[in-house]
Parts: structure tokens; C-alpha cells; sequence
């Protein structure tokens, strides 16, 4: 748990990654990496930045251009920041959204399994509520 002032900064330096990594970076391997968090250290030394992809397939590749492309970064948000100290980015792989996709899979597949199931017993099965 941060301060406000680490926590408000993480949000913003969030936001200028989204911008930075779509408009400045060129590498193809941070194509299609989306920023869900920023966590700075009490002592503004650091800060990991954490990531998330579509493709869960290509986390190494985008890992790997997270860190190559760290330090073009870090002056870039020093550039665009009024800091004296600007923390050394440290990418990090989001698994959370990849885990909440597999959970509502599970759960769709389970609520097919009851509804065949219930239409075997024939008995009649409540509708599905819209998500």
C-alpha cells in the first residue's frame, strides 16, 4: 500500500507510458502491450510497470522489448515529468486479465454442462441472464 503521492504518481506515469508506448516506441514487440499498473517504492527508486497482452503466447518477447526500450522510456517520462529523480522502470507481466478470461470460461462451461444436463433430466432450465 502506497502514500498518495506514490500512488498518484504511478497513475501518471501510467498514463504517459499508454501515450509513449503508442505513439514513440517503434519496437514490434511492444506492439500490442497495454500498462494496468504502476507501483512506485516509497522511495521513488523504482517502479514496475505492469503489463498485459492479447496474445498471452508472446509475454517473453514483449518482456524482452519492455526492458530494451526501458531506458528510451524512463527520458522520455523524465522529459515530460517536472521530477528530480525520475524511477527506474521495471517491467512486469500482468496475469490477472489472462486468469479472469479462464475463470468466465470455466464458468460458461459449466453452466452448459447443468443446462445439457437438465435437459437430459427434462427438466426446464432458467434462462441465462445477459452479461
Amino acid at each position: 500500500m502506497g502514500t498518495r503521492r506514490t500512488k498518484r504518481l504511478g497513475n501518471l506515469i501510467q498514463a504517459e507510458l499508454g501515450d509513449l508506448l503508442l505513439t514513440k516506441v517503434k519496437d514490434p514487440r511492444v506492439g500490442m502491450v497495454s500498462v494496468t499498473a504502476v507501483d512506485v517504492a516509497p522511495d521513488l527508486s523504482q517502479a514496475k510497470v505492469y503489463f498485459s497482452l492479447l496474445e498471452e503466447g508472446r509475454r517473453d518477447e514483449a518482456l524482452a522489448g519492455l526492458k530494451a526500450a526501458a531506458g528510451f522510456l524512463r527520458g522520455q517520462l523524465a522529459s515530460r515529468l517536472n521530477l528530480k529523480t525520475m524511477p527506474r522502470l521495471i517491467p512486469v507481466y500482468d496475469s490477472s486479465l489472462a486468469q479472469g478470461a479462464r475463470m468466465d470460461q470455466l464458468v460458461k462451461q459449466a453452466r452448459q454442462k447443468d443446462q445439457e444436463a437438465a435437459q437430459l433430466r427434462g427438466e426446464s432450465s432458467p434462462e441465462e441472464p445477459e452479461a
